[in-house]
């Protein structure tokens, strides 16, 4: 029989399949080790999707809201005269604003100073809970994009009695949950006649507690001034609709007018949350370098325990370059096990959160990509050093060891 190696032939080639039948032996000798190693990657990955996979369902339910509830929506409020003393929109401010050409509709709220409301007429002054008693116009839920939760909207027969609708948040202090309740608003008995779902436009009214316009001035002592007016704009003339409303609000003195846009807060806050989550994708990434020396320290380990093997395999004609693709093919296998568990595991955990938010799920395939990639990288780069190391051992070293 004749001596390939010996007479000088090329030693036989390993293909991608017996690379991977090496790598996964040397693996399944050491499963323990191998699991908790592989846990480090998972942690770090599963963090950075989880963290990920929350902020961008966050970001959907966000867009969902907004796309629901539009964002054309602006609101015109009294701000501070010359002197630094409260100023005042006109009566006339809801109809004007209402004329303009790129407006769809127009409504108003006013708030009711020195009054408050309370579950009955035992409770002591003051402790009202933070609701807020507004006067408020038919159309508001028309223009504010309003919802009811139970009963119905202030309407033109009951806008003059003694009836109210409660904010979701105002429902709840009270202890209300359905209509026909009565509560002790403004030293008299007001009849419930319907409770609002939450507006994310408007969180304003969630704590409020709503009467109709000619109630409010025939049994509040309402004076007729709008505090808050409410336009809903035409989506191609926002700008120019914010740009004007002021002056059309309050003519004599735009000066005096504060017009907000309330889409915009929720873009503000929602760029904070984006700036919370570059932290937890930070943590993520320690928690993934960890993995990463898991991995490192494991395969180091690894050399040391089968130099034997080593030796055995570079007597039989291994090359110093099969033993470096048997061991970074180990150290690869490693950190894919941990990075699929990763991705899988911040797969779940976004859902679990998402679900019980009652947000869309959503994990960008980008993330999972950048997971699986991210951790092909660590296990490279920790399985590098251990691979040189094995291939600089000498067969009749390795065979020496212990």
């Amino acid at each position: 029989m004749i001596d390939r190696t010996a007479a000088g032939a090329a030693p036989a080639r390993l293909g991608p399949g017996d690379v991977l039948r090496v790598g996964a032996a040397g693996l399944r000798s050491r499963p323990m080790r191998v699991f908790l190693s592989a846990l480090g990657i998972a942690i770090g990955i599963a963090a950075m999707i989880g963290v990920v996979g929350i902020s961008t369902s966050s970001r959907a339910q966000l867009q969902a809201t907004l796309d629901r509830l539009g964002t054309n929506l602006l609101t015109a409020g009294p701000g501070r005269d010359l002197f630094g003393g409260d100023a005042k929109l006109p009566e006339e401010s809801v109809g004007m604003v209402a004329r303009m050409p790129d407006v769809r509709s127009a409504s108003a709220t006013a708030k009711l100073e020195d009054t408050a409301v309370y579950r009955n007429d035992h409770i002591p002054v003051g402790e009202s809970g933070g609701i807020s008693v507004l006067a408020s116009r038919l159309d508001l839920p028309r223009t504010v994009g309003l919802t009811m939760a139970a009963g119905t909207w202030l309407n033109a027969g009951t806008a003059k009695y003694p009836a109210v609708v409660l904010g979701s948040a105002a429902a709840d202090r009270l202890g209300v949950s359905t209509p026909n309740v009565q509560v002790w608003l403004g030293s008299q008995w007001f009849t419930v006649v319907g409770v609002l779902e939450p507006n994310q436009l408007a969180p304003e009214l969630d704590s409020a507690a709503l009467v109709g316009w000619g109630a409010a001035a025939s049994r509040l002592g309402f004076d007729g001034h709008p505090t808050t007016v409410y336009t809903r704009a035409r989506e191609d003339a926002v700008v120019k609709v914010r740009d004007l409303l002021a002056a059309t609000a309050n003519p004599q003195a735009p000066n005096e007018v504060e017009v907000s846009r309330p889409s915009d807060a929720l873009a503000a806050q929602q760029a904070g949350d984006r700036a919370f989550t570059g932290l937890l994708l930070g943590l993520g990434g320690v928690a993934l370098l960890v993995g990463g020396v898991g991995v490192a320290n494991t395969m180091v380990i690894s050399v040391l325990e089968r130099r034997a093997e080593i030796g055995l395999r570079r007597s039989l004609g291994a090359t110093r370059g099969q033993i470096r693709l048997q061991f970074l093919a180990e150290s690869q296998l490693l950190a894919v096990l941990g990075g699929v568990g990763g991705v899988a595991a911040g797969i779940v955990v976004t859902a679990v959160f998402a679900t019980t938010q009652g947000w869309p799920t959503v994990v960008p395939v980008w993330a999972m990509a950048g997971g699986i990639l991210a951790t092909l990288l660590i296990g490279g780069v920790a399985g590098l050093y251990p691979a040189l190391r094995a291939a600089r051992l000498a067969p009749t070293e390795a065979l020496a060891a212990p």
